[in-house]
């Protein structure tokens, strides 16, 4: 019973998560501002990021624990990255 409710629960929450994608993904094509596309993106690597996890959890591999775990980094390296380049105009100082 408890292993049926989780399988359940975890394809609810991808679904869920499917939708999420497409909204971040409509952010990230429509906004009008570049912030705009900057938070979609970000938003996006999050839901990627959660994604990969509960994959990790139904199938019970680590390799998407630990893709989710680099696709983490990447994304918050690259916000930093874009927002300093929207905020001063370069990324390197």
């Amino acid at each position: 019973m408890s292993a049926l409710f989780l399988a359940w629960a975890i394809t609810c929450a991808q679904i869920v998560l499917g939708f999420a994608m497409l909204c971040a993904l409509g952010r990230l094509i429509r906004g009008p501002r570049a912030q705009d596309r900057v938070l979609g993106l970000d938003t996006l690597y999050a839901i990627v990021m959660m994604l990969l996890l509960t994959f990790g959890i139904q199938t019970g591999r680590a390799l998407y624990f630990e893709t989710a775990l680099i696709i983490a980094m990447l994304g918050f390296a690259s916000t930093v990255a874009l927002s300093k380049f929207l905020m001063r105009g370069e990324v390197i100082e």
